[in-house]
Order: structure tokens, then C-alpha cells, then sequence
């Protein structure tokens, strides 16, 4: 199980980032960034799988679990900055990336920038939106009170981890992160500039990224594998964690680019 012990923070301008590191000290790193929400704890069920192939930096993005929020605005392009800072504070000169929802549309900018990222593996991740799209209304209405209903462990768990944040204050950012429009939100169709080995996976009942989005991001980016995971939803890692952790470690072990005819 991955829990918040024995980490670090890196200071930022305007915020600290939490990461604890794990697994062989001598093994391939691997950065594992979480969703929207969440922490590095939503990959405590198959962190135990991982932990024994790599070097494993878990990471709470800005202002979740006990990183702090600052005064940036939050975006996936601050998220991808203070990645960017933590990969240089702890001179990592080649690495993989395993990015759950959020944490994957993060994976996707990092990987469109960065030609040291050794091979890239998102789950349920997103990487265009629209206003006319079912999910943008989903998210959209997400408000702290509509979370709390969901999840009611929610603002005590996160009170805990995070005694001086405001949980009302990240839920409504991370609402303005999700319907960002612009630049610094979803990466789009640069995408296709991603030269890594590139591993896709979904539940099959995914209600924030479709089979028909995921199949897109696999034609977009050159080589790319597509993973679709039974009987579960959004959270595949979680729900499970079997399935997934074997198909992340059997590409990360050995990352591959699937053949094509063009």
C-alpha cells in the first residue's frame, strides 16, 4: 500500500511539493502522477506490484494531499511546470510516467516537451475537451458539496494530509482546471508530437474519456497501444488493480511501439 510517510518537499516559488520515493534505488525511475482530487495514495492498489521493477517518485500535484495549493492559478501547464522542477531537483536524466486521469493529461504534456521521458502509460486520461462534450458538463458542475456527497471522507481525509489548505478552495479549482479551453488546459492534438513508447488504458465503462477519444489519442500518437480494461470504470487502477499493474509493468519492462503499416 502507498501511504504519505517519510516524504519530501520541494520548494517552489509559491508552493511546496510533496513526493516520497520507493521500490529499488537502483531501478529505471518511474514518476506516478494521480487525478484530479485524489493523491498519491490512488495507486496504493498496485504500488506494492510496481515498487519491485523501479524506482518509484509518487507525487502529490499542487495544492492535493500535502502539497500546497500557492497562488498560481491551477492549471495542467502549472502542474507540468512543477513536474518539470521536481525532475530537475532530483536530476533525472531518463524516466517513465504512469499519470492516472489528471495525472495522465499531465503525462501527455510532459511527453509532448520532453525526449527523456523513456515510455509514457495513462489511465482514463482525457486529452481534448469541448464545451458541447457530456464530460465538460460533468465537470463543470463539480462543486464541494457534490463531491462531498460522492465522496464524504473527502474534506476529513484531505484535512489530515493538508491541515492549512481549503478543500472548497482546491474543489473550485480544479473545476476551473477541468473546463480550461485554452492553452494551458488539455494538450489537443499535440499529442501527435509524442515520440515515446505509449501505453493508453481505460476501464470499459469509462464515463470521462469514451472508447472513441481513447482509439483517437491512439491514432494520433505515432505507435501508440490502446488498453481496455473489463468490468470496471474511471478509477481501473483501482477497481482493478490485478489487470492493470500487470499491463503496466509488462510495457513499462519492456516499452514497445506498436507496429503499423504506415
Amino acid at each position: 500500500m502507498l501511504r504519505h510517510q517519510n516524504g519530501s518537499l520541494l520548494q517552489l516559488e509559491d508552493a511546496e511539493i510533496y513526493y516520497q520515493v520507493s521500490g529499488s534505488p537502483t531501478g529505471h525511475p518511474l514518476l506516478l502522477l494521480h487525478g484530479g482530487l485524489g493523491s498519491l495514495e490512488d495507486f496504493s492498489a498496485i504500488a506494492g506490484s510496481i515498487s519491485e521493477h523501479f524506482f518509484v517518485i509518487a507525487v502529490d500535484l499542487r495544492g492535493h494531499g500535502r502539497s500546497t495549493l500557492g497562488r498560481k492559478p491551477l492549471s495542467y501547464l502549472q502542474h507540468q511546470l512543477d513536474i518539470q522542477a521536481l525532475i530537475a531537483h532530483l536530476n533525472l536524466n531518463e524516466y517513465s510516467v504512469l499519470g492516472f486521469s489528471d495525472g495522465g493529461i499531465v503525462g501527455y504534456r510532459l511527453a509532448i516537451e520532453n525526449a527523456a521521458i523513456r515510455a509514457l502509460v495513462t489511465v482514463g486520461a482525457q486529452w481534448r475537451i469541448s464545451d458541447q462534450d457530456a464530460c465538460y458538463e460533468i465537470l463543470s458542475g463539480v462543486t464541494p458539496e457534490t463531491w462531498t456527497e460522492i465522496f464524504p471522507d473527502a474534506p476529513r481525509k484531505y484535512s489530515e494530509l493538508n491541515p492549512h489548505g481549503n478543500f472548497a478552495e482546491l474543489v473550485q479549482s480544479c473545476t476551473r482546471l477541468w473546463t480550461d479551453l485554452g492553452p494551458s488546459g488539455y494538450p489537443g492534438d499535440a499529442i501527435a508530437r509524442i515520440q515515446c513508447p505509449t501505453l493508453i488504458l481505460r476501464g470499459d465503462s469509462d464515463f470521462l474519456l469514451s472508447l472513441e477519444e481513447a482509439a483517437d489519442a491512439q491514432t494520433m500518437i505515432n505507435g501508440a497501444s490502446l488498453g481496455n480494461i473489463p468490468f470496471c470504470s474511471h478509477a481501473a487502477i483501482e477497481e482493478s488493480p490485478d489487470i492493470a499493474a500487470r499491463l503496466i509493468c509488462d510495457f513499462l519492462n519492456e516499452p514497445r511501439k506498436r507496429h503499423t503499416d504506415t
